[in-house]
């Protein structure tokens, strides 16, 4: 898997790494988070600390400044850890909130952040979804308005990642009210304690239950000027620029979830006895299961392929919306069968595909659910 046409030492070296952080604090703890509903703070920290959260950026602060592909390889890697919560914390930290700042953010709002960030100490999360705006992103109804040397910003947000601990939020609002989203629509820094700004709710997931998710709600918040991200009126663009890097990043992690998901499938039914033999001795287990890993195998060298273009500054939003698409339906294809091959014991809480089974739903929804993906797809054929 590592021998890869895309791929070269350097990133075999930090799906090592990655590979030996989840094996070693990731796989004996994951239980605890999921039943705490939150990865603790000392694990991110320690991430920071080997450098996963700075891999995409500079060194000035702190980071290695490699590309799209080494956030492959991280999401990958993580995907394969069982913990789909954990893994998501992680990774809307590094290529969905933070970049926002990153690529938008004054050397002043950079310099400020980024070197926490990068050290898991600034946790971020992004605002953009609402009850009625998700993919849809020119559905916003949060608004922000100019008073003075401050915005007054009002309205809510749902689903938010990291949304009840995060200690930075990319916020998206309407800045015109009456204008069309794609000129009207401005990102924000606010920090946690902002007077107005509270978490709702954390909200009660079907699955990624180490995740913390919640809804935000903004009264009469107060956003200095000086924390705009970019300019007035262009986050849509932002938006629908980094869409592309969150989801080769979650095609990304889907693939490492279903090749996980066949790594247990695969030993589990060579030692399930099933009528005087084990379940692999089943010719329509066994080749069902060797379709299922084709298919992955094919969806990975995809995912490396976009990342590599990408990385290239291809234009591949095509190409991005179909493994958004395609890895999103795989890796549940993928649990179904897996789960369906443990039998009953894949449907009790405790084994590790049950929990994977339920994580993996919302890959088809999150990040863009399938059928606007397709959409996409469509428009460029």
């Amino acid at each position: 898997m590592d021998a890869h046409l895309f791929l070269g030492e350097e990133h075999a070296l930090l799906r090592d790494q990655v590979r030996r952080f989840v094996r070693e604090r990731v796989l004996p703890h994951g239980e605890d988070w999921e039943a705490a509903g939150m990865v603790p703070r000392e694990v991110l920290r320690e991430m920071g600390e080997l450098g996963f959260f700075g891999i995409r950026y500079p060194e000035a602060y702190g980071g290695s400044g490699m590309d799209t592909r080494a956030t492959a390889v991280l999401a990958e890697e993580l995907g394969r850890s069982t913990f789909s919560g954990f893994a998501i914390t992680a990774l809307v930290h590094t290529d969905m909130a933070s970049v926002h700042l990153f690529n938008a953010g004054s050397a002043a709002q950079r310099e400020r952040f980024m070197p926490g960030i990068v050290a898991g100490e600034t946790i971020t999360a992004v605002g953009v979804t609402e009850p009625g705006a998700g993919s849809d992103v020119k559905g916003i109804r949060t608004t922000a308005r100019r008073d003075g040397d401050h915005y007054v910003l009002n309205g809510s947000k749902m689903f938010i990642t990291n949304g009840v601990h995060a200690d930075l939020y990319c916020v998206a609002a309407k800045t015109d009210r009456d204008g069309p989203a794609s000129q009207s629509v401005t990102i924000f820094l606010l920090e946690k304690g902002l007077e107005g700004f509270e978490v709702s709710r954390a909200l009660d997931k079907h699955g990624w239950l180490s995740s913390d998710t919640a809804e935000l709600a903004f009264q009469d918040v107060r956003v200095p000027v000086e924390n705009v991200l970019g300019e007035e009126g262009r986050g849509f663009y932002a938006i629908m620029q980094n869409f592309q890097n969150e989801r080769i990043v979650l095609g990304a992690m889907a693939v490492g979830e279903a090749q996980a998901a066949l790594d247990l499938t695969v030993e589990y039914v060579k030692e399930r006895q099933a009528f005087g033999a084990p379940l692999w001795e089943k010719q329509a287990i066994r080749q069902r299961l060797a379709m299922l890993a084709a298919r992955v195998a094919a969806a990975r060298a995809f995912v490396y392929q976009v990342a590599a273009r990408d990385a290239h500054g291809e234009e591949v939003v095509r190409e991005v919306s179909m493994l958004k698409a395609l890895c999103g339906e795989l890796v549940n294809e993928v649990m179904y069968d897996c789960l369906q091959f443990h039998g009953g014991a894949g449907y009790l809480r405790g084994m590790a595909i049950e929990r994977m089974a339920r994580d993996a739903r919302v890959q088809a929804i999150g990040g863009g659910a399938t059928e606007v993906m397709l959409e996409e797809v469509a428009k460029r054929m």
